[in-house]
């Protein structure tokens, strides 16, 4: 049990999404990143199944992450124009850290497919929360590339899909808060029945 409620309460009011091209080094080391991970890990997951995967793709190769990304695009339509090449860079570049979350069904199994995408996104969601919890920043993408099969080919098993582009590191400007929905258009009591 925490000791400190007040401050994990904080921590939860206070978690908000980085915009992965305003996210600059420093980034999570090694360790931070693993325990990022099995943090992420301790998510609900109905049937132990697991059916997510995280990949890191460090610095070193983002340069092949681009050269992927530019291939990709290609394979779906015309001649890239100069904002949608300037694009596919910055978003290969952006990040000091970036972690491409697969989501890998079990199927066929008893656990429905949905329950395990749920079990998916809420994997994902402990993983922004640690990073915030780690004074780090994080943002969850999709977006063209988590579709394109060269992209879910080179990351994942056939049948994977590409769940989100996770880009985590410091904030270079501050965080906006966004609206939030209120409370009484997402929360009702049941009347009974």
């Amino acid at each position: 049990m925490l000791n400190d409620r007040s401050s994990a309460l904080a921590l939860l009011q206070t978690r908000r999404s980085g915009r992965p091209r305003d996210l600059i080094e420093p980034g999570p080391d090694a360790a931070q990143l693993r325990e990022m991970v099995a943090i992420a890990a301790r998510t609900p997951d109905h049937g132990k199944l697991a059916p997510w995967r995280f990949v890191h793709v460090p610095g070193a190769v983002r340069a092949s992450f681009h050269r992927l990304l530019d291939r990709a695009f290609r394979e779906t339509g015309p001649a890239p124009s100069r904002l949608e090449l300037d694009a596919i860079e910055r978003l290969a570049f952006q990040a000091p850290t970036l972690i491409v979350a697969l989501f890998r069904p079990i199927v066929p199994h008893k656990i429905p497919v949905w329950e395990q995408q749920l079990s998916c996104g809420a994997a994902i969601m402990n993983l922004l929360s640690a990073a915030h919890a780690m004074g780090f920043a994080a943002g969850w993408i999709t977006g063209w590339a988590a579709y394109a099969p060269a992209v879910i080919e080179a990351f994942g098993a056939p049948g994977d899909r590409i769940a989100g582009f996770v880009f985590i590191g410091t904030p270079a400007i501050a965080l906006e808060e966004r609206p939030r929905p209120d409370l009484t258009d997402i929360l009702s009591d049941w009347p009974g029945g």
